[in-house]
Protein backbone atom coordinates (compact mmCIF):
# COMPACT_ATOMS: atom_id res chain seq x y z
CA UNK A 1 0.00 0.00 0.00
CA UNK A 2 1.18 3.51 -0.70
CA UNK A 3 3.20 5.03 2.12
CA UNK A 4 1.71 8.50 1.55
CA UNK A 5 -1.77 7.38 2.64
CA UNK A 6 -2.61 9.01 5.96
CA UNK A 7 -4.46 7.08 8.64
CA UNK A 8 -7.53 9.30 8.20
CA UNK A 9 -7.54 8.90 4.42
CA UNK A 10 -7.00 5.16 4.71
CA UNK A 11 -9.94 4.84 7.10
CA UNK A 12 -12.15 6.85 4.72
CA UNK A 13 -11.10 4.78 1.71
CA UNK A 14 -11.71 1.53 3.62
CA UNK A 15 -15.25 2.71 4.44
CA UNK A 16 -15.88 3.68 0.82
CA UNK A 17 -14.49 0.36 -0.37
CA UNK A 18 -16.72 -1.58 2.04
CA UNK A 19 -19.79 0.33 0.85
CA UNK A 20 -18.99 -0.57 -2.78
CA UNK A 21 -18.13 -4.22 -2.02
CA UNK A 22 -21.74 -5.41 -1.99
CA UNK A 23 -21.05 -9.07 -1.29
CA UNK A 24 -18.21 -8.45 1.17
CA UNK A 25 -15.73 -10.67 -0.66
CA UNK A 26 -12.91 -8.11 -0.50
CA UNK A 27 -13.18 -7.06 -4.14
CA UNK A 28 -15.20 -4.54 -6.12
CA UNK A 29 -16.49 -5.95 -9.38
CA UNK A 30 -17.60 -3.93 -12.38
CA UNK A 31 -21.23 -4.73 -11.49
CA UNK A 32 -20.75 -3.46 -7.92
CA UNK A 33 -19.03 -0.33 -9.20
CA UNK A 34 -21.83 0.35 -11.70
CA UNK A 35 -24.52 -0.27 -9.05
CA UNK A 36 -23.12 2.64 -7.03
CA UNK A 37 -22.35 4.87 -10.01
CA UNK A 38 -25.14 4.25 -12.54
CA UNK A 39 -24.44 7.60 -14.22
CA UNK A 40 -20.91 6.46 -15.13
CA UNK A 41 -20.58 6.46 -18.93
CA UNK A 42 -20.07 3.00 -20.44
CA UNK A 43 -16.74 4.04 -21.95
CA UNK A 44 -15.36 5.01 -18.53
CA UNK A 45 -15.20 1.46 -17.14
CA UNK A 46 -12.48 0.18 -19.51
CA UNK A 47 -10.38 3.22 -18.62
CA UNK A 48 -10.86 2.54 -14.91
CA UNK A 49 -9.88 -1.10 -15.39
CA UNK A 50 -6.81 -0.13 -17.40
CA UNK A 51 -5.78 2.38 -14.74
CA UNK A 52 -6.74 0.58 -11.56
CA UNK A 53 -6.86 -3.18 -12.10
CA UNK A 54 -3.15 -3.83 -11.61
CA UNK A 55 -3.36 -7.63 -11.67
CA UNK A 56 -5.87 -7.82 -14.53
CA UNK A 57 -8.38 -10.01 -12.68
CA UNK A 58 -11.36 -7.83 -13.62
CA UNK A 59 -12.02 -6.53 -10.13
CA UNK A 60 -10.53 -4.03 -7.68
CA UNK A 61 -8.84 -5.07 -4.45
CA UNK A 62 -8.56 -2.59 -1.59
CA UNK A 63 -4.98 -1.75 -2.59
CA UNK A 64 -5.99 -1.18 -6.21
CA UNK A 65 -8.93 0.96 -5.07
CA UNK A 66 -6.64 3.10 -2.90
CA UNK A 67 -4.26 3.69 -5.81
CA UNK A 68 -7.19 4.55 -8.07
CA UNK A 69 -8.86 7.08 -5.78
CA UNK A 70 -7.62 10.67 -5.57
Amino acid sequence: MSEDVTDERLARLKREFASLDGDGDGYITEAEFRAHFPELPAEAMPALRDTGDADGDGRFSLEEFIRLMP
